[in-house]
């Protein structure tokens, strides 16, 4: 059962394209004095993550996206692969460095024109300069467009005012505010000549060489969070604070020194919709780091479940193996198989990243896939980090609740990536619009007939679907859908088909209720909106859920060693049919599997299971992480050291005269003596 692999080479294959950017991203972790120290103090917290995102810098990572006139490769996606990594150090450094290269230099280096980038951005990617990104206020969290912090412009000055109205209108949650930053972008409604022009950024100076706050510039620190120790979140409050006219960040949007407004975009929502496109990269880096600490949970888990013994079984004297229980092997394997699936498809996400930000591909259809992957992998991954890392926690018992064991401290630093860079559930809905958005296309380019042929297959369809007219032994779906067909429940068709009919189902659900919003009032519409907002989320889930098992399935079909290309395909039908099993409800409702085939799936998913967890430490090797990443002392192999020893103790002590014997032998045998005299 247990097949021949090569974590090295599967390794190669998880670490991708960009694999020498993560070994240098995770190499920080050899180093102490980046990691987390759950007795730290929170300025010995602090200093320690600064120290970090200076090591960062040393790397020259964050310098590989800059264009190659100022030192750079144009190569984006180095950057954010390798910085992704350092949760293998600290979550705190893989979000401080975040912020200050990605976030900060990123708005700098994206927003911004060149004589701005000679100005602040070396300095900024080079750790010299430090940086908040004050985008969130305590009032408007997700909701960027109605940020109440205003920026207006004095013509006879040529400055800009930046004011914080109200306490709401405070920027929150600021990253290196607290301590650290000496400026921030701040992202504010431009207001020039009487006319608010939206949403803009601005370089602005909050602190003096002596780290005292600006005149007109008011900062509190956050202080404890459920997390993150390392990082200096904080408040920013501007009152009457000025800067220059050339502080605007204007590659979207410029004020001349009479005030005249200008922008290359005319429509203001789109151009709104432009800029925060190129700070996409947070939610690109969050995907990949919520996989990251997913791997260093998994790697930890499963060590201590390939150790850890617990109850005897077959004999009375032997203990078994927490592994070899079939409930343990189902709550981590699938696991595997998603961590698998949001690796590969994380890669995909990046190559888009890459070519857009590069210039390679800056199509508008690629960057609307940018967008809607960035935002539903983040949404499905964060999550996806946060199950992962509790069930390892459980699946460790009491110790993996210790600090010491890191899956508390993990699960704690990661709580808020759900959060972070866009609220899940707003990411989602927005994935939701754009989905329809695409339908709504494809339906538009339907000549007459074809439309009425599409309308009609789905009204006969549902018709069939909601009359129930699908028998037990076969589906209405194996007559619409000739790959419901196969036979065998691993079949990879029959997984696509159900994974792809359910996401176009939902689609065209949703659209045919929300239709009648075109002809409403905008309030009624959007209450109507409102109504199917859970069926939106849903649908958008399923969206993500279909693109990583595509991106699993493409590169178990790329490899060429049979061992590797097996335990892959094995991690593919783990993962789909955990998902449709998941789903169960949805296709026996919508008529598309039958139950005999259903029935198939726990069976099916045991075997699976079984299958994977003999090449379970081979697949966490795999990722390539050490004692210095892990930093887990049950992964350490001393639990094998404990089993050891009192496996000998017993062994000799059962080997002595005085040995006591067990009252349930005693019992046993004076219960056969008794019936043996009764003959």
């Amino acid at each position: 059962m247990k097949l021949s692999l090569d974590p090295q080479a599967i390794n190669d294959v998880l670490d991708g394209r960009w694999a020498e950017a993560r070994r240098t991203g995770r190499s920080l972790a050899l180093d102490p004095t980046t990691h987390d120290d759950p007795a730290d103090d929170l300025e010995t917290a602090r200093a320690k993550t600064l120290t970090g995102v200076g090591m960062m810098a040393e790397t020259g990572l964050p310098m590989t996206g800059l264009p190659p006139q100022m030192g750079g490769k144009n190569e984006h996606a180095t950057n954010v692969a390798g910085f992704e990594e350092t949760v293998t150090a600290n979550p705190s450094l893989q979000i401080k460095a975040g912020v200050q290269f990605g976030l900060f230099g990123g708005a700098i280096l994206h927003l911004g024109n060149s004589e701005q980038h000679e100005k602040w951005l070396l300095d900024s990617q080079a750790g010299r300069l430090l940086g908040s990104f004050a985008m969130t206020e305590i009032g408007h969290g997700s909701d960027v467009a109605s940020v109440a912090t205003t920026a207006t412009y004095d013509p006879k000055t040529e400055e800009f005012v930046i004011d914080t109205p109200f306490r709401a209108a405070t920027k929150e949650y600021i990253g290196n505010a607290a301590r650290d930053a000496s400026a921030a972008v701040v992202f504010a409604q431009l207001i020039t000549a009487g006319v608010n022009h939206g949403v803009h950024a601005l370089f602005v100076p909050v602190r003096d060489d002596a780290g005292d706050p600006l005149p007109g510039v008011t900062i509190e620190d956050d202080g404890y969070k459920g997390g993150l120790k390392g990082v200096d979140n904080g408040r920013l409050a501007f009152d009457s604070v000025r800067v220059a006219r050339t502080n605007l960040l204007n590659r979207y949007g410029d004020v001349a020194a009479d005030g005249t407004y200008s922008s290359p975009i005319e429509s203001p929502g789109r151009r709104f919709f432009t800029m925060l496109g190129t700070l996409v990269q947070g939610r690109v880096s969050l995907d990949g780091a919520s996989v990251v600490a997913s791997k260093l949970a998994l790697d930890i888990a499963v060590r201590y479940g390939l150790e850890r013994k617990q109850f005897t079984a077959g004999d009375d004297s032997t203990e078994t193996t927490l592994l070899d229980y079939g409930q343990h092997q189902r709550r981590l394997m699938p696991a595997l198989a998603s961590v698998y699936a949001s690796a590969f498809a994380h890669e995909k996400l990046l190559t888009s990243f890459e070519e857009v930000f590069s210039g390679a591909d800056d199509s508008d259809e690629n960057r609307a896939v940018l967008e809607t992957r960035a935002a539903a992998f983040k949404a499905d991954s964060t999550w996806m980090a946060l199950d992962v890392i509790q069930e390892c926690r459980e699946a460790c018992g009491g110790a993996g609740f210790m600090a010491e064991n890191r899956l508390v401290g993990l699960r704690a630093d990661l709580d808020v990536y759900a959060t972070f860079e866009g609220d899940n559930t707003v990411l989602l809905q927005l994935v939701a619009k754009r989905l329809l958005g695409d339908y709504a296309k494809e339906f538009a380019h339907l000549d007459v007939g074809g439309a009425a042929r599409y309308i009609g297959t789905q009204a006969a369809e549902h018709t069939l679907y909601r009359t129930g007219l699908a028998n037990a032994g076969r589906a209405i779906s194996d007559a619409l859908t000739p790959n419901l067909g196969e036979r065998r429940i691993r079949s990879g068709r029959l997984q696509r088909t159900l994974l792809e009919t359910r996401l176009d189902v939902m689609v065209s659900d949703v659209a045919q209720a929300l239709r009648p919003a075109t002809k409403m009032s905008a309030d009624k519409a959007a209450d109507l909106f409102n109504t199917h907002q859970h069926e939106l989320i849903e649908m958008a889930r399923a969206y993500v859920e279909l693109e990583k098992w595509k991106a699993l399935d493409e590169k178990m079909r790329e490899q060429t060693d049979a061992d590797q290309a097996k335990v892959f395909r094995r991690l593919r039908d783990t993962y789909g049919l955990s998902l449709i099993e998941k789903h169960m409800a949805w296709h026996l409702m919508y008529g598309r599997l039958p139950m005999s085939r259903a029935r198939q799936l726990n069976e099916t998913l045991g075997r699976l299971c079984a299958k994977l967890t003999a090449n379970a430490l081979d697949l966490v090797d795999a990722f390539g992480y050490g004692h210095e990443h892990r930093r887990a002392t049950i992964s350490t192999g001393i639990e094998a050291q404990r089993q050891a020893e009192a496996a000998d103790y017993y062994r000799r002590a059962r080997a002595k005269q005085d040995y006591p014997v067990d009252e349930k032998q005693l019992r046993k045998a004076a219960k056969q003596k008794a019936k043996a005299a009764a003959k």
